[in-house]
């Protein structure tokens, strides 16, 4: 039996139950593996079943309006991949009639869709010899065949593909490998399908192959942040669709107090600092400093924001908000108790 046979047969016997695994509808293949990008499976499993109860098909995808969508994704975290599935269902319904296309080529031209999401969809959806390797992927191959970088790992990857059947069984035995069993740090090599044939393992370097990433340095960011109350409702203002937690609601924020409230175009009655949050993110840590306020009678006039809308709490917590917001709203409702 060689490498391939080896873990094909493996897969099918021992993979983890999962949601999107009982499916083989590419649509659900599809909002499955974007989600998983940089996501934990454990985390994704809840966010993927409420998603496909409320927008079981492309075309239900499409025709929801961004609010909605951002709500389902709330908390999942790296926004940017609910706006492009977002756009990409409408562009999948102006130009493919609703169906998802089965090339790596047409799906990469789809927003959103890299090299990865494109072949995982191919293989695993429409059976295509395309490979598909996530970090878990590159972690394996790079132990077997000590290939020595990316670009190596996808040449033996698109040579083992082609190799014979079940291509997107073979790609997902490489992820489901990496994630249970060859795994960055005390690999389980005993119980691996293809230790026989692991060259980092036969030179004893299984844990020092990949080499480790230097650590990253991660930068501390500080702002104020406003809860402006009138006659019982919140402020609420919506970011740009691009960038970070883009096109979500948010309370003011800016450099100070006086610098949030001027970005809605109002003044307040005295500040109160209620709280403070910290919230970390893969490049930076946020240290929300939170002030509570009543809004003086005006217009809100926005700089920097989409929208506005004023909101009692109880709305507020049901609207397509960060966890960095839906953290900064307790904290400011624990401090009024």
């Amino acid at each position: 039996m060689d490498v391939r046979a080896a873990l094909v047969d493996w897969y099918e016997r021992s993979r983890r139950d999962l949601p999107w695994r009982r499916s083989r509808d590419p649509y659900a293949i599809w909002v499955s593996e974007i989600m998983l990008q940089q996501t934990r499976v454990e985390v994704v499993r809840a966010y993927y079943e409420r998603w496909m109860v409320a927008l079981p098909t492309v075309a239900a995808l499409a025709a929801a309006p961004l609010d909605q969508v951002l709500g389902l994704w709330a908390g999942l975290g790296y926004y940017s991949r609910a706006r492009n599935l977002h756009r990409a269902a409408q562009q999948v319904v102006a130009e493919h009639g609703g169906r998802l296309p089965d090339t790596v080529e047409a799906l990469r031209a789809l927003p959103g869709i890299g090299r990865y999401t494109a072949g995982a969809i191919a293989s695993i959806a429409f059976g295509q010899p395309a490979p598909a390797l996530d970090g878990n992927a590159l972690r394996v191959l790079a132990r077997l065949f000590l290939a020595e970088d990316g670009k190596a790992a996808w040449q033996v990857a698109s040579e083992l593909v082609r190799g014979g059947p079940a291509p997107g069984s073979f790609n997902q035995a490489l992820m489901e490998l990496g994630a249970t069993v060859c795994t960055p740090r005390q690999p389980a090599c005993l119980v691996c399908p293809a230790v026989a044939f692991c060259q980092a393992r036969a030179r004893g370097i299984q844990e020092q192959v990949p080499p480790p990433r230097p650590a990253r340095t991660v930068p501390l960011v500080e702002e104020a942040v406003v809860v402006l109350r009138r006659q019982g409702r919140l402020l609420l203002v919506r970011r740009p669709p691009r960038g970070l937690w883009g096109g979500l609601w948010e309370f003011p924020t800016g450099q100070s107090p006086r610098d949030a409230v001027h970005r809605v175009g109002l003044r307040m009655r005295t500040a109160r600092e209620v709280g403070l949050v910290e919230h970390t993110l893969t490049h930076r840590h946020m240290r929300f400093h939170i002030f509570g306020a009543e809004a003086a009678a005006g217009r809100v006039r926005l700089a920097g924001y989409e929208a506005h809308r004023w909101a009692a709490p109880p709305e507020v917590a049901h609207a397509p908000i960060s966890t960095a917001t839906r953290r900064i709203l307790s904290a400011w409702a624990a401090a009024r108790r």
